[in-house]
């Protein structure tokens, strides 16, 4: 049964998780407003031109596999993430009534658009033009036949009842 599918667990809203799947999760309210963060600390703690974040109540955040590290980034603001494979997974400011949460890692990211943008002192000069610069998909621009032969090591976007599968 190693890596079968739990599908979505009762009372969560929304799940999510780590690139790896040492760290789970599930939000049992729909999060408020997400935003995008530009400012050159989230960049750094996103590894990213920005930070892709929405808040739920600290209640409605529950771990269901593991726990994130932790990095205070501030005097203010501490960062969550995986230590095993580094996904940023929480940004949380003065241990508030809320906790933000990336949205990348949804695993349905496209669940939650973001609304407003942040640390706009931050963008990117060239995010303008970003529709003008050439667009190849992942399968034109990975050598003949390499796809048939990519086995991934990430976990799925979906809950499972363990992590990580039997070796084959």
């Amino acid at each position: 049964m190693s890596g079968e599918t739990a599908g979505q667990r009762p009372g969560h809203v929304l799940t999510g998780g780590c690139q790896c799947g040492a760290v789970r999760y599930g939000l049992k309210a729909w999060p408020g407003e997400a935003s995008i963060c530009h400012c050159r600390m989230c960049q750094k703690a996103f590894g990213s031109y920005f930070a892709p974040l929405a808040s739920v109540e600290r209640a409605d955040l529950e771990w269901t596999r593991g726990a994130p590290a932790l990095f205070r980034s501030s005097t203010i603001v501490t960062r969550g993430f995986c230590a095993a494979c580094g996904t940023p997974l929480t940004y949380d400011y003065e241990a508030g009534p809320t906790i933000a949460f990336s949205l990348g890692s949804l695993d349905d990211p496209t669940a939650v658009p973001p609304a407003i943008q942040y640390g706009v002192e931050g963008v990117m000069p060239f995010f303008s033009a970003l529709h003008l610069i050439p667009s190849v998909r992942t399968d034109e621009s990975m050598p003949e036949g390499s796809l048939d032969r990519l086995h991934s090591f990430q976990h799925p976007d979906h809950d499972t009842t363990s992590w990580p599968p039997a070796q084959r």
